[in-house]
């Protein structure tokens, strides 16, 4: 896939709304990162999981093993990169990854979702080391990123950065409407927000889902959602005086 990278301006570039009749622009998804592939396994327990948990592994992937600056001996450093995921429902591969990069022991894979289990079917940051956000009800996460930008900011704390994940249906919330104008205005250049984009959102937007970021005074970026060099380079592509989006593409439903 081609990598669009827009910025603000009266006629903002991005990735043209998709057909949803057209075919999937990948026949599958690529295997899954070697590390994280058995704890996958291991969490999923013989179950089926909805195509949108793997949707999400590429980039939770690229972000704590290139991008986020924290490790489990950090999880509380005023000075660590902060990672909210707000598609809370995508969990399970969230889980693979933070027992990959050792935030948690594999062994708490056995049991999630169970009565006894700290993984629940939604991340819990009281029970979970290194989750910073208890998510659920879909929309809150990129209010809870701006806020937390803001609150850092306001400390004096300029080095680390706020990431956000979330769906492209999450942008029919008009809470993430807010979110957006706001940190547009504000100028939070510490902010990244990574938009996983299954052309599941109801509405859409003239010009790609980049295109709802960058009139807000975003600097944005398309690039295939399973591409590990190209969602790298987007994520670390921000110019630290605007907010930056990465709209990661992946298969329709997926």
């Amino acid at each position: 896939m081609t990598t669009t990278t827009a910025s603000a301006g009266p006629a903002p570039t991005a990735a043209p709304l998709r057909d949803p009749t057209a075919a999937p622009r990948h026949p599958g998804a690529p295997p899954l990162p070697g590390p994280v592939a058995p704890l996958y396994e291991r969490v999923r327990a013989g179950r089926e999981f909805s195509a949108n948990v793997r949707s999400t592994v590429d980039v939770l992937w690229v972000l704590y093993d290139r991008v986020l600056r924290v490790t489990p001996e950090t999880v509380d450093d005023p000075g660590r990169d902060r990672f909210l995921l707000s598609k809370g429902h995508a969990v399970a591969g969230y889980y693979a990854v933070l027992a990959a990069k050792g935030f948690v022991p594999a062994d708490w894979l056995d049991d999630q979702g169970g009565p006894a289990s700290r993984l629940g079917d939604h991340p819990d940051r009281v029970l979970v080391p290194g989750v910073e956000i208890g998510s659920g009800s879909l929309g809150h996460g990129l209010g809870l990123g701006v806020g937390t930008a803001l609150g850092l900011r306001a400390q004096g704390l300029l080095t680390p950065r706020v990431h956000v994940l979330l769906g492209d249906a999450e942008l029919d919330e008009g809470s993430n409407h807010e979110a957006i104008a706001y940190a547009g205005a504000t100028g939070l250049g510490s902010l990244t927000a990574i938009v996983v984009d299954n052309s599941s959102a109801t509405h859409g937007w003239a010009g790609g889902a980049a295109a709802r970021f960058t009139v807000n005074g975003w600097t944005a970026t398309t690039v295939d959602g399973h591409d590990h060099d190209a969602l790298h380079t987007a994520l670390t592509g921000h110019d630290n005086h605007r907010p930056h989006v990465v709209v990661a593409v992946v298969d329709q439903g997926e």
